[in-house]
C-alpha cells in the first residue's frame, strides 16, 4: 500500500500534498466519516435483524463489533475472504450457533454482491453516457468485474437452489483432485466433511429463502442503503473542495463501476488497482489539481479509517476472548 502511494505521488513534495488535503472543507469530510460509519453500521443492523428473525438475542453493539471485525479481515485478505469466518468465530464466542451464523452470512453475502451487480446494471443502462465518458479507460476491468461478480452470484444461487447437486459436484471434484495427488489423501475425509457441512447449511438457507421472501427483500433494501452510503463518500469529497458541475448521480455511478471492477480481484483491499482506477475515472471530474488529494481522502475515509477502527475492535475483542477462555480453562489451539 505504501509502495502504491509512493508511486502515485512520486515527484510531489509532502508539504504540497498536506496543503492540498487541508483545502478540503472539514464539515464535508465529517459528513464523509459519518457516511462511512453508516456503511459499517448498516451491516450491523442487517446482522442484528437476521439474528432477531432467528430468535437469537444479541445486542446491536455486538453486531457492530462483528461488522468492524469482518471489514478488518476482509480488507487484509485476498478477495475479502477472511471477513466472514472471523465474524462467525466471534458470533460463536457470543453463543450464536454456527448454523445460524452461516445462514446469516450467506444471506448477507448474496445481498451484498447482488445489490452491487443489480445497481451496476441499472446505472450502466440509464446513465451509460457518464460511464462512457468517464469509464472508457476502465472498460475492460469493468467488464471482467461484471463477469466475475455475476459468476460468483450464479454459483451461490446454484448452491442455494440445488445444494444436493452442489454437494455431489464438490465431492466429485475433490475425488479427482485426490486422484491427481493435488489434494493429499490424508486430508480427503476432512474435506468431504467440510463440503457436507457447508452444503447442509445451504440446504437450510435454500429452505429459508423460499419461505421468507419478505425478510430477504428487507435485507436487500437495507443492503442497498448501506452500499449507497459508501458510494456517496466520493461525492462528499467532491463538494468538500467546492467543486460543481458533475451530479451526485454521475459520481455515484462511477464509484459503483469502480467497485464492480475491483471487488472480486484477489488482492487485499484491492490495493493499487483501486487507487489507479480512481485516478483514471475521476481525473476529469476532480481535475488534475484535486484528483490525487481526493484519492487520499477517499481511501482514508472508506478504507484506512475502517481498517484502523476494525483493528482496534478486533484487538479488544480478542483480548476479551482470551480472558474468557482463561477463566473457563479452555485450551487454545
Amino acid at each position: 500500500m505504501l509502495l502504491t502511494f509512493r508511486l502515485l505521488f512520486k515527484g510531489q513534495e509532502l508539504s504540497d500534498i498536506i496543503k492540498d488535503l487541508k483545502n478540503a472543507d472539514d464539515k464535508w469530510l465529517l459528513a464523509g466519516l459519518v457516511l462511512t460509519f453508516c456503511f459499517v453500521a448498516g451491516e450491523s443492523c442487517i446482522i442484528h435483524f437476521l439474528l432477531r428473525v432467528c430468535r437469537q438475542k444479541v445486542r446491536l453493539t455486538s453486531c457492530l463489533k462483528y461488522s468492524f471485525i469482518g471489514f478488518f479481515f476482509s480488507y487484509i485478505t485476498p478477495s475479502s475472504s477472511g471477513g466472514q469466518p472471523a465474524q462467525m468465530y466471534y458470533m460463536k464466542k457470543d453463543g450464536v450457533k454456527i448454523g445460524f451464523s452461516s445462514l446469516i452470512m450467506l444471506l448477507v453475502t448474496i445481498a451484498y454482491k447482488s445489490v452491487l451487480v443489480i445497481l451496476g446494471l441499472i446505472l450502466l443502462i440509464f446513465n451509460f453516457d457518464a460511464v462512457a465518458e468517464h469509464g472508457s479507460r476502465l472498460s475492460l476491468l469493468i467488464t471482467v468485474g461484471f463477469v466475475l461478480n455475476i459468476a460468483f452470484i450464479a454459483g451461490l444461487a446454484f448452491i442455494v437452489a440445488r445444494p444436493d447437486w452442489a454437494r455431489r459436484a464438490g465431492i466429485t471434484i475433490l475425488n479427482k483432485l485426490t486422484d491427481w495427488k493435488i489434494v493429499k489423501e490424508k486430508n480427503h475425509e476432512k474435506l468431504v466433511e467440510k463440503i457436507n457441512r457447508i452444503c447442509d447449511t445451504y440446504v437450510i438457507g435454500s429452505k429459508y429463502v423460499r419461505e421468507n421472501a419478505v425478510t430477504v427483500a428487507k435485507v436487500f433494501i437495507m443492503t442497498l442503503v448501506q452500499r449507497l452510503c459508501l458510494f456517496a463518500v466520493t461525492w462528499v469529497i467532491y463538494k468538500s473542495y467546492g467543486l460543481s458541475g458533475v451530479s451526485f448521480y454521475d459520481i455515484v455511478t462511477m464509484q459503483v463501476m469502480i467497485a464492480i471492477a475491483v471487488e472480486m480481484l484477489p488482492l487485499p483491499g484491492a490495493a493499487g488497482v483501486t487507487e489507479g482506477s480512481f485516478l483514471l475515472v475521476f481525473e476529469a471530474i476532480f481535475g488534475s489539481e484535486f484528483v490525487k488529494p481526493a484519492l487520499l481522502l477517499s481511501r482514508g475515509l472508506t478504507f484506512y479509517a475502517v481498517l484502523i477502527a476494525g483493528g482496534i475492535v478486533t484487538f479488544i475483542a480478542h483480548l476479551k476472548v482470551m480472558r474468557s477462555d482463561k477463566q473457563l480453562n479452555i485450551p487454545r489451539n
